[in-house]
């Protein structure tokens, strides 16, 4: 499918970190405030991992119904769907999360408000690629991706204080409901892309759609884009047990509440805003494995470190500012790969093979930390990285094309 947009007007970024928050905040909220609230309840690090994961699992296989936003309704039709099915979401959730009894229940509504953010996030996606030309993409997918981690952060922490401060369940998911439907009136300050190909069926349109992802995926920079994505670089999976596992550093509810909420949203949103930045101005595959060590570096500091709550808030600020490079260079990948065209359909491909790592990781690790405690999980975060580094290393040099020698272009 064609789209032919060339936007009177570019939007500055900012529109898209508004847009993309409540699909951040929905993932702080289960990250943060339930995850906490839970393991203090009694539940394991390793079940509560197993929660999380479970919401991951839309996440990973998004890529499937991406072509509707492709092919039907418009981006901010999709948009408001999106938002108001997040909204109910985390009402569900804030109130089944009360006993341990409705666990099975809250599964589901994790599940569905995951499948909500979905088609928040592929309108948000589609619309940044039709209105952010190439030399900006870094900087698009930087103030993107602080909504998406801000949100997180900002949200996780601002329902885990409002949860302990208001003790009625509602309550907090319904005062997060309000924010995401407000981020709704950013919609005014972006344009929609326009159709080219209104009238042709539904089923031409989705041959069209898998033409243009066939295009992206059998070039090389296509390719080497898609499995860069896929390896268990950068993933930041760590992150997500940080409430879970916070007692082996001694922290307190109100260090948790305040580290993995507000602070690591501020902080992994700077990172995001510098390391889109970093990407409009070199290689951006290169700058993502460098942000890809970054983290490695930081899992295995952590692993060493002294187990206090001073260090325990050293790290995790450490972690979140890296991670926030990390994503900003994730979405400077998949833009420049993508292109146009199709695009809720072809990023949310990159998308889900992203997520893989990122569920995988985070079952693996709460595993790890049962088994082997805080270093345990550490260390595995780590040693994936580096693993996934050396195979996207090892598959650039097998497939780069011998160098042309002078003059036999015009042979």
């Amino acid at each position: 499918m064609t789209d032919l947009h060339v936007p009177q007007r570019i939007p500055h970024p900012v529109v898209y970190l508004v847009l993309i928050l409540p699909f951040g905040a929905v993932n702080g909220y289960l990250t943060v405030a339930l995850a906490y609230s839970l393991s203090q309840s009694g539940m394991s690090v390793a079940s509560v991992g197993l929660l999380i994961a479970l919401f991951f699992i839309p996440q990973t296989w998004k890529f499937l119904w991406a072509p509707i936003v492709d092919t039907t309704l418009s981006r901010k039709g999709w948009y408001v769907i999106g938002a108001s099915l997040s909204a109910l979401g985390v009402v569900a959730m804030s109130v089944f999360a009360v006993h341990a009894s409705d666990v099975p229940v809250l599964s589901v509504f994790v599940v569905v408000a995951s499948l909500a953010t979905t088609f928040l996030g592929m309108s948000v996606e589609s619309l940044m690629a039709h209105d952010t030309p190439d030399s900006q993409k870094g900087r698009a997918a930087g103030w993107f991706q602080a909504g998406n981690l801000g949100g997180s952060g900002l949200g996780g922490g601002a329902a885990l204080w409002l949860a302990q401060a208001v003790p009625v369940p509602w309550v907090t998911g319904g005062a997060l409901a309000i924010c995401f439907m407000l981020c709704c009136g950013a919609l005014w300050f972006i344009a929609e892309p326009l159709h080219t190909q209104r009238k042709q069926s539904i089923g031409r349109k989705l041959v069209d759609v898998l033409q243009d992802l066939w295009q992206v995926s059998r070039s090389r920079s296509g390719y080497l884009a898609l499995l860069l994505v896929f390896l268990p670089i950068g993933s930041g999976a760590a992150s997500n047990l940080w409430s879970a596992a916070a007692n082996d550093w001694h922290a307190s509810a109100h260090t948790v509440e305040l580290v993995t909420g507000a602070m690591s949203g501020i902080v992994s949103a700077i990172g995001c805003l510098i390391g889109g930045y970093v990407c409009d101005r070199y290689n951006r595959k290169s700058t993502y494995i460098f942000y890809g060590c970054l983290l490695v570096l930081c899992a295995l500091g952590m692993a060493f470190a002294a187990r206090t709550e001073v260090k325990f808030v050293e790290f995790t600020m450490a972690y979140a500012f890296v991670n926030g490079l990390g994503y900003a260079g994730f979405s400077a990948v998949t833009l420049e790969a993508i292109g146009q065209g199709a695009a809720a359909t072809k990023y949310n491909v990159f998308a889900s093979l992203s997520n893989m790592p990122i569920a995988y990781l985070t079952a693996l690790e709460g595993w790890a930390h049962g088994r082997w405690g805080a270093s345990g999980f550490l260390f595995v975060d780590a040693g994936l990285g580096v693993v996934g580094i050396v195979v996207f290393t090892v598959v650039v040099a097998l497939t780069a094309r011998p160098p042309v020698p002078i003059g036999a272009e015009a042979l």
